[in-house]
Formats: structure tokens, C-alpha cells, sequence
């Protein structure tokens, strides 16, 4: 049985019969005395020689022996020392005959390429293809390779090679992405030039294990009174922020981004599939507040082709691990993974996979499940860092229960929805209390937050059950008006502007004040201004107070008799 094996030398220059005897008894010992041995005259290689056997290349150009001192070099960059060690490698570096394994596109459009003669590629590998276009493998089958292409596909040509990298996908990493806008792969979009980065992380890698974690405990404030009070969030946890389109979805991560200003958080807000001018609406408002300095924005908008909306999640959590692991506290924001999911849809059904559910491929959930995992709180061992993940998910007409927010919904630690009537009817933001829910809970809450808010969910839960039954009643008894003024008066309280978050000693004072009934005697109308001249108040003469209820996390019953006095003087006073 012969072997098949062609050997072709590229060269401008043809072999002298002893240089062609030579090639011809290494490519007999190489691949068997079957090998067939062949020159073609190429001008392109000025010195040197191309030789392919197979899937095989020994480059012997210059081109291909300095790519082989450079992978030389770069391996080094991970040991100590490096400088002396590079010297004494260029000084006493020889070339060598290695193989390289190299593939022929047969086909190529819409972002995908497909390449055969690659056996020994992995999954997740980076590709480079004779234009230089960068690719990534993600579908393996017995004699081709699927590979999403992270370039403009119209540079890559059938028939062209393609060569193995032996690295997974990554992204460059370090500080100096604070502040900057970024795209998937780690590259400047925003014109101030380039980033220095400190090391390079994959953008696949293993979630923490149980062993190495700890348990959610330390508060992420959001600012946000309904959410801080009702559905707190801990440093490690992952609440999914779910609604219709325009409901207020990202105001909420963009509130919470700019209350971590301070409080030694970093934030990394990674925009999937959004409008590049939606983009800079976000860095506007982010560095209108001061929140740029310890935020990275990772865009990968609706121009861009689907492989870099499909890795952005990736690399936005590569990059908010690389702090973790230093022992920081990271929030990271997806928005959104709904068009994630559909990205990934197209290139799973360009690669031919069969299509299930909705059109999804079996391995929607897993796509979601190993992102997400990855966020955590890491043992004080590993230096005690946390990833707090904000996905945001869109449904359609509120419809929680389609395949992906129950896929997300599933995986994540609680949810905040977003219901359009609220949010139309002035209510903002316009978090259900009924279909919001926090897994975490009270664990990730101070205990003067949870003194204070006891009994409030109920009394919200009652107001609206009592306003379904009494919108068509015209005769009312008086304490039934007074049970739906007092709700009313709870929900004007939970409305909130965008970009003013308060304090949780401020929100305590609020929740303290309203459940004492302060409010009664306040008409609707100047609900939002006697708060306002109510804290204001309690930072002029009970300063002490508020200080001493973040510091210790506690609210004694003096504190909140003092509270309720203050607040009940400040409605005597108020015009």
C-alpha cells in the first residue's frame, strides 16, 4: 500500500542534484520510499526554501527561522530573569528542520472558514491564515475543522494554508485597561493608543472549584434603594437583570458601576451586539461621574461580525480575572447575553450543528453555565477576590418563561425584573417585588439594613393585591385609604433617579422613616423633596449617626427611636 505523501520544495532557485538527493533521502526516511519528491519554482522566497510534506511544513525561509527565534523568545517571558535569558538565546540560537502542521481552507463566508489537514488542532486553538486573518477553532469533525474568524473573511481564499498557533484564545491583560474602551481581542478602540498589558489570560478557563471558594457575605451596594433593601446583592454572586426592551435594564448596571466609586471595586462593563453610539452614551455617563478611572468598557457592537460578539463575554471575564486573582473585588456587566445566545446561534448553524430548540443548538445552556460560573468568591487562601456578575437578559412582552432567561434564570443566584407597565406608569426603576428575588438574601446584608426592612416586602405585597381588588370600588372604608396611601407612599419612595445612589445608612434612614408612618401627613406630590431635605437634615446634625451604623453594621432600637424622632420633627417641619 503506497503512502500518498507528496513532498513539494518551494524555492526560486531549483536544488542542485546533490541538494535534491539530499531532500529526496529525508523525505524517503521522513514518510516511507513511496513519498513522492517535487520542485516548484516560487519568486516570493528570496532565500531559503519551502518544503511540504502532507499537512507537514519545514520552513526554511528567512521569514520562518526568525518565527522560530521569536516562539523561543516568547516562551521565556514566563520564567524569571528573562533578560539575561533572552540574550544568551540569540546568541547561541541555531535553527532547526521542525515540522509545522499547516491546513488548506476548502470553503469560506460569514464569518466561518472551513479547513481540512489540521488533525492535531484542539479545540478553542488559534488559527492564523496565510492573509494573516486570525481564527479560532470551535467545531471538530473527523477531516475538517469548523473555525470562527475573527477578521474580515473576505482576505481569506479557498485553497489558501493555514498554520496552528498551539495557543487557545486569549486576551492581553493588565491595570492599564482601567479606563479604557476595548474590543473582544483586547485591542484600543478608542483612539488614545496603545495598551500596555501586564500578562495574557484565555478566554476560556476553568470556574473555581467548591474547595477554592468561600461564601457570599460581603454586601456589592448598588445604590438603589429597591434593590439594596429587598433583593441585596453579596460580593461574588450573580443576579441576572431581566425585562422588555427600554425598561431600564442597563441604567441599573450603570447605577451600580457608578456606586462603587470608593470603595475599592473594579468594573468591567462588557456591551454584546449594541449600537456603537449606545456604547458612547455609556462612556459618557460613566466618566460624567468619575467611574472611568476603575472601569474597562469591552464593546463588541452591532457592526462587528458574530465571533467577536460570541468571545466578548469570554474576554471581558478573562479580564476581570486577572484582578480576582490578585485578591480585588471585580463587577462585571453583560449586556446582553439574549443577543449572545443569537450570535451563537448563527455561527453554531453556519458550522453546521443541528439546530434544536428555537434553533438553538444543544449546548446553549453550557454556553451560559461555564461563563458564568466563573464568577466568585475566592477563599482567603487565594487572596479572597471576587467577580460579582450582572448578566442582562431582554425578553419579549415579559415572557420569563421562554428557553433563554429560564436557561439563565437557572444558572444564576437570583434575578431583578424589570416590568414595562411599571416602568411606563413612571415607576423607576420598575423592579417587580413579586417576581424579583435574591438567593443570596439577608447572608450578603447588614444587619441594620435587615432590622429595618423587615416587613416591607408584605407591605408592598398587600398594596398591590388591595389596589387590584379596590380599582373599581368608588366607596372605600378609611382603613382601607389609609393601608393604599400608605403603599403609595412606599412606591413613590422606591422611585429613584437615574445616577443618585444612596448610601445604606441612608436607605436605612428612608425604610426607618416609612415603615414608622412619617409619611402620612406628607402629600404624594412632595414625597421626593422631603427626602431630599430629610437626609440632608440627618447629614447636618446626626452625621455621627449614619457613621456609626456603616461602621458596626448595626442598628440598636436607640438608633432607631432616634431615627423615627428625627424623622417625625423633620414632617412637624416641613413647608
Amino acid at each position: 500500500m503506497k503512502n500518498n505523501i507528496k513532498a513539494i520544495l518551494y524555492s526560486s532557485q531549483a536544488p542542485s542534484p546533490a541538494q535534491e538527493e539530499k531532500f529526496r533521502a529525508f523525505v524517503s526516511a521522513k514518510y516511507g520510499e513511496d513519498a513522492e519528491f517535487s520542485f516548484v519554482k516560487d519568486e516570493t522566497i528570496k532565500k531559503g526554501f519551502r518544503l511540504t510534506a502532507g499537512s507537514e511544513t519545514y520552513d526554511w525561509t528567512d521569514e520562518g527561522r526568525l518565527n522560530q527565534l521569536k516562539k523561543e523568545v516568547l516562551s521565556l517571558y514566563s520564567k524569571d530573569n528573562v533578560i539575561p535569558l533572552i540574550r544568551e538565546t540569540v546568541k547561541n540560537w541555531t535553527p532547526k528542520a521542525l515540522a509545522e502542521e499547516t491546513g488548506t481552507v476548502i470553503s469560506v463566508g460569514d464569518g466561518i472558514a472551513k479547513v481540512t489537514g489540521l488533525t492535531k488542532a484542539t479545540y478553542g486553538e488559534i488559527l492564523i491564515f496565510e492573509s494573516g486573518v486570525r481564527g479560532m477553532v470551535l467545531n471538530l469533525k473527523e477531516n475538517e475543522l469548523g473555525c470562527i474568524l475573527f477578521d474580515d473573511d473576505n482576505f481569506v481564499t479557498e485553497g489558501s494554508v493555514v498554520k496552528r498557533t498551539e495557543r487557545v484564545a486569549g486576551i492581553p491583560v493588565g491595570d492599564n485597561f482601567l479606563g479604557r474602551i476595548v474590543n473582544s481581542l483586547g485591542s484600543p478602540i478608542d483612539g488614545e493608543g496603545e495598551i500596555i498589558s501586564s500578562s495574557y489570560r484565555p478566554v476560556e478557563s476553568a470556574a473555581p472549584s467548591i474547595v477554592e471558594r468561600q461564601q457570599v457575605r460581603v454586601p456589592m451596594e448598588t445604590g438603589i434603594l429597591a434593590i439594596d433593601s429587598m433583593f441585596p446583592i453579596g460580593r461574588g454572586q450573580r443576579e441576572l437583570i431581566i425585562g422588555d426592551r427600554q425598561t431600564g435594564k442597563t441604567a441599573i448596571a450603570l447605577d451600580t458601576i457608578i456606586n462603587q466609586k470608593g470603595k475599592n471595586c473594579i468594573c468591567i462593563y462588557v456591551a454584546i451586539g449594541a449600537k456603537a453610539s449606545s456604547v458612547s452614551s455609556v462612556v459618557n455617563m460613566l466618566k460624567k461621574h468619575g467611574a472611568m478611572d476603575y472601569t474597562c468598557v469591552l464593546a463588541a457592537t452591532a457592526s462587528d461580525p458574530a465571533p467577536l460578539l460570541y468571545i466578548a463575554p469570554y474576554a471581558g471575564c478573562a479580564l476581570a480575572e486577572y484582578f480576582m486573582y490578585q485578591g480585588k473585588d471585580v463587577l462585571i456587566v453583560y449586556d446582553d447575553l439574549s443577543k449572545h445566545a443569537v450570535a451563537y446561534r448563527s455561527l453554531s448553524l453556519l458550522l453546521g450543528r443541528s439546530p434544536g430548540r428555537e434553533a438553538y443548538p444543544g449546548d446553549v445552556f453550557y454556553l451560559h453555565s461555564r461563563l458564568l460560573e466563573r464568577s466568585a468568591r475566592l477563599s482567603d487562601e487565594l487572596g479572597g477576590g471576587s467577580i460579582t456578575a450582572l448578566p442582562v437578559v431582554e425578553t419579549q412582552s415579559g415572557d420569563v418563561a421562554a428557553y433563554i432567561p429560564t436557561n439563565i434564570i437557572s444558572i444564576t443566584d437570583g434575578q431583578i425584573f424589570l416590568e414595562s407597565d411599571l416602568f411606563y406608569s413612571g415607576q423607576r426603576p420598575a423592579v417587580n417585588i413579586g417576581l424579583s428575588v435574591s438567593r443570596v438574601g439577608g447572608d450578603a446584608q447588614l444587619k441594620a439594613m435587615k432590622k429595618s426592612v423587615k416587613g416591607l416586602r408584605l407591605d408592598l405585597a398587600q398594596y398591590r393585591e388591595m389596589k387590584v381588588f379596590t380599582q373599581f370600588a368608588s366607596d372605600l372604608d378609611e382603613a382601607t385609604r389609609r393601608q393604599l396611601a400608605y403603599g403609595k407612599g412606599l412606591m413613590r419612595l422606591l422611585c429613584q433617579k437615574q445616577a443618585s445612589p444612596y448610601s445604606l445608612s441612608e436607605q436605612i434612614v428612608i425604610i426607618t422613616m416609612a415603615q414608622a408612618h412619617v409619611l402620612d401627613g406628607i402629600r404624594y406630590e412632595d414625597i421626593e423633596r422631603f427626602i431630599k431635605e430629610l437626609l440632608s437634615r440627618f447629614h447636618k446634625n446626626n452625621e455621627s449617626l449614619l457613621r456609626r451604623i456603616l461602621s458596626t453594621g448595626l442598628l440598636s432600637d436607640a438608633d432607631k427611636q432616634l431615627i423615627i424622632d428625627e424623622s417625625r420633627k423633620a414632617a412637624s417641619d416641613f413647608k
